[in-house]
C-alpha cells in the first residue's frame, strides 16, 4: 500500500540521518504527520529503520507526534 510515509522512506538514503517533513510539506496536518511517525515507529519495531529521536506533544486529549528522526537500515 502507497503511504506519505513510505514516500519519505524510499526518498531517504540508507544509513543518513533523516526528518520526517511537517511544515509545509503533505504531512503538515498534525494527525497525518502522527500516523505518518506511528508507521515509522512500526518499522523500527520489524529493523527497517532506527529512530533517532522523536517527540509528541498533547492535541485535544492526544499525544500526537510532532518530530521524528531516523536513519534507514535497509
Amino acid at each position: 500500500m502507497h503511504t506519505l510515509a513510505r514516500d519519505v522512506y524510499l526518498d531517504s538514503q540508507m544509513g543518513l540521518p533523516t526528518d520526517l517533513p511537517n511544515a509545509g510539506s503533505s504531512l503538515e496536518n498534525p494527525w497525518v504527520f502522527d500516523r505518518a511517525a506511528r508507521e515509522f515507529k512500526h518499522w523500527a519495531s520489524m529493523g527497517l529503520v532506527e529512530i533517532l529521536s522523536e517527540h509528541q506533544r498533547p492535541a485535544m486529549g492526544e499525544l500526537l507526534f510532532d518530530q521524528l528522526s531516523f536513519h534507514r537500515l535497509r
